[in-house]
């Protein structure tokens, strides 16, 4: 093994998902994963905790894009128009060329309550986010809280129906998905 190789993090997420759907994942090492992505257990550390983290890795990315794009957004902006905002700021994050490795790691994921568990945490964090970037904003906490559940709520949905509808572009079905929430709530305040 070379000491240093391009693109070490996306390989051993590659070799993580290979490994987890051959062996499974709890019996899947990190060393197994170093050695089939060609590189040392001390890479694999470089640039995640545990195995677990391999399919939760991009959270940081997430809440900093989200972050960013409520912060930036012009001051007149609207709740909604502020979330349509960040979910097409997050769309590189999903783009067509991941979609296998996130049906694969989705997969993974629903075989295991713990991994169920950590997502649920994931989902929480980035709501928190959210709540803090909207209370930044000046809205209430009440009204930062319902933002950002609608936030959860549009993202979760988009990404699922992005993963459903296999290659359509995230940004397409995050828009569509703000207008259906928004035509769901007008239906629910009557």
């Amino acid at each position: 093994m070379s000491r240093w190789e391009p693109d070490a993090r996306r390989r051993l997420e590659r070799a993580s998902l290979e490994l987890f759907a051959e062996r499974g994942y709890d019996t899947t090492t990190v060393a197994e994963i170093a050695e089939r992505a060609g590189l040392t257990k001390r890479t694999f550390f470089r640039h995640f905790a545990d195995k677990r983290e391999v399919l939760f890795g991009g959270q940081e990315i997430l809440s900093g894009l989200f972050t960013e794009a409520i912060a930036d957004a012009p001051a007149s902006a609207a709740p909604l128009e502020i979330l349509n905002d960040a979910l097409v700021a997050i769309a590189p994050v999903f783009a067509l060329d991941r979609l296998d490795l996130v049906l694969r790691r989705q997969a993974i994921i629903a075989a295991h309550a713990d991994l169920q568990e950590r997502e649920l945490h994931k989902a929480a964090t980035l709501k928190a986010v959210m709540v803090e970037g909207f209370r930044a904003r000046g809205l209430s906490d009440l009204a930062a809280g319902v933002a950002a559940e609608l936030g959860q709520l549009a993202f979760r949905t988009a990404f699922f129906r992005w993963v459903s509808a296999a290659g359509r572009e995230f940004t397409d079905i995050a828009a569509e998905t703000l207008a259906d929430l928004r035509t769901a709530a007008t239906q629910v305040v009557r």
